[in-house]
């Protein structure tokens, strides 16, 4: 369990005023490294009896990601998974099972990144391999 305070000192950090909902969902993100869906987070809150509406838990993890709290992960246009690990990593995807998992950055090999325009650099380079049993 994840202490309190400690999620109130780093949702502050962050420019978030912590609310009883942000508290809430911030605990069950910030308890573990993970990915979690909005969906996964809203059962997980109904287990522990949060009381958190759907759209709170959407709204609270849109917030999370625009102040760099958690990362949003998309595997494809219909999934998107939220990812409290922020330390530089990519990700394999299981199309079969719906799991996510990271993958160190030093076992991607990316090789040469596209010569950039005029007045820009790279912010970051998100890889994910999608993988089916085969």
């Amino acid at each position: 369990m994840i202490d309190r305070e400690a999620v109130v000192k780093r949702l502050r950090d962050h420019g978030i005023t912590p609310t009883q909902q942000r508290l809430d969902i911030a605990e069950l993100l910030f308890e573990r490294p993970q990915h979690v869906s909005a969906e996964q987070l809203l059962a997980r809150a109904s287990e522990r009896r949060y009381r958190v509406s759907k759209a709170t838990v959407y709204n609270t993890l849109g917030l999370f990601a625009e102040k760099g709290l958690v990362r949003e992960v998309v595997v494809d246009p219909a999934k998107l998974f939220y990812d409290s690990n922020l330390t530089p990593h990519h990700h394999m995807y299981h199309l079969d099972t719906g799991h996510l998992e990271d993958l160190a950055l030093e076992h991607v090999d990316i090789g040469k990144l596209p010569d950039l325009p005029e007045g820009t650099q790279v912010e970051g380079v998100d890889v994910i391999v999608r993988v089916r049993q085969g």
